[in-house]
């Protein structure tokens, strides 16, 4: 049956993969510095049969690995950075590692290695059963700050793909046509004229007073934007004293939207809040744009296929153990306990960690993740397996304590043997890809991919 030499070469690499992932627990590394990380990730997939370019895109921490030859080519997307102030032990309760800045509150090192993982075994039953095709693994740096796979895409990765799977970490079981928010990131920088602020304010023009009516005008701008914008913000330099008429301020901005087209439009009237402020205050704007990534762009076809093989999977029981220590996590946050049960549609009321496959998720997230630029590029599919307690919030200390135990390992494996399989029935049931192909075609709609990083921003590495 098709898919068995994969789940063998699986149970055969059990052990490394979970050392793997929890070394990388164990080492977190923050966005562009995953050196550890991307070098274990690197070395598996050489020593596997790979052929291994790190550091490709120009980006040290950026991992190309290859297996086979002519088409299709099936893309692996790889993610491994942590998240600052989320250091965390494997307890049951918030305990920081000392020392530690950074902890996998988003079970990145349980990504990278799923997904390593399962190129190796899709590798392995292509070489047993003669199936012809190319594999590409990409280890992308710096999702958390949502630029890596941009700034990868700008210097051509991923357009070598036919389509390309997104697996990841999750409190549910499912495959998804939901959209997650693109986000674009601005620093709105102000120029004015110091002054003593009591004795002589008349002589001075505050950037601080034109950072606080931006701020004033884009709040009033939310009430006239689309239901799904959202736009936050936090100011960076506003002055450094309350007697000193502040010359210099700085307000950095994020807006997102779920397609790229209403971005665009917020951010043309946002600009116009930014110049009407520096109107106001007789101060000079300079406006540093920093990038950013684009919404996902579901594909139901490859949503369908991942759905199809979660279902067609046995997973793995959690033991009573792992139940136990995921209940004393969701004792927690119960409010949330409750609400993710209900959620979830288990029939235990009681139900510490998913089991099941929920139906396919259909809710838009106003989250953000950078897989939103390579499904602009090729047909992409982006989905989830439970790997740590029902109720743990995203970003927080209770994913990062799953996910570096055996909880988020089992999550880890079963998820590696979803992708294993979905890549090998695109391998092996062509007009699955077309159909792909088709539905991305039309749902592009004549629009190419144009990358939101610019060309002056470069990767922030040493």
């Amino acid at each position: 049956m098709l898919g068995d030499f994969a789940f063998q070469e699986l149970g055969r690499q059990e052990g490394r993969l979970c050392d793997m992932s929890r070394s990388i627990w164990e080492n977190p590394e923050g966005p562009y510095r995953e050196y550890h990380a991307s070098r274990l990730c690197a070395d598996f997939l050489e020593e596997n049969g790979f052929a291994v370019e790190i550091g490709c895109c120009g980006i040290p921490t950026a991992v190309r690995a290859v297996y086979g030859k002519g088409s299709p080519v099936i893309g692996f997307l790889g993610e491994y950075d942590a998240l600052p102030g989320q250091s965390q032990n494997d307890v049951d309760h918030k305990e920081p590692v000392e020392g530690q800045a950074f902890g996998h509150g988003c079970g990145h090192n349980l990504l990278a290695v799923s997904m390593a993982g399962s190129a190796v075994a899709a590798k392995k039953e292509m070489e047993k059963q003669g199936i012809g095709g190319t594999l590409v693994f990409y280890g992308c740096p710096a999702e958390e700050v949502l630029t890596g796979k941009g700034f990868m895409a700008r210097e051509g990765a991923f357009s070598e793909l036919d389509c390309a799977l997104a697996w990841h970490p999750g409190r549910y079981t499912r495959a998804s046509y939901s959209v997650c928010t693109g986000v674009h990131s601005v620093k709105y920088h102000f120029k004015g004229r110091t002054a003593h602020a009591a004795c002589d304010p008349e002589k001075g023009r505050s950037a601080l007073d034109a950072v606080e009516l931006m701020n004033v005008g884009i709040n009033y701008l939310r009430e006239h934007v689309p239901m799904d914008v959202r736009m936050h913000y936090v100011t960076t330099n506003g002055g450094s004293a309350p007697n000193i008429v502040p010359d210099e301020a700085t307000v950095w901005y994020y807006d997102r939207a779920l397609n790229r087209e209403t971005m665009k439009e917020v951010e043309k009237r946002m600009e116009k809040v930014a110049r009407g402020a520096a109107m106001m205050t007789e101060t000079e704007l300079t406006i540093e744009e920093l990038g950013g990534c684009y919404p996902t762009l579901p594909n139901h076809v490859l949503g369908d296929l991942v759905d199809d093989c979660m279902r067609s999977i046995p997973q793995d029981a959690w033991t009573e153990a792992e139940i136990e220590y995921a209940g004393r996590i969701n004792a927690t946050v119960p409010d949330i306990w409750k609400d993710s049960v209900r959620f979830s549609g288990a029939q235990d009321k009681n139900t510490h960690i998913y089991s099941g496959v929920m139906p396919i998720d259909t809710q838009d997230d106003y989250g953000s993740t950078d897989v939103g630029d390579v499904g602009h590029i090729v047909p992409t599919t982006f989905y989830k397996t439970a790997c740590y307690n029902i109720a743990a919030p995203g970003h927080s200390w209770q994913v990062a304590a799953c996910v570096g135990n055996s909880i988020g390992f089992k999550g880890m494996l079963y998820g590696a043997r979803v992708t294993a399989l979905a890549v090998l029935r695109l391998l092996t049931q062509p007009d699955i890809i077309h159909k792909a192909k088709v539905e991305f075609s039309a749902s592009m709609e004549g629009r190419s991919y144009e990358c939101m990083m610019p060309d002056y921003v470069k990767p922030p590495i040493e």
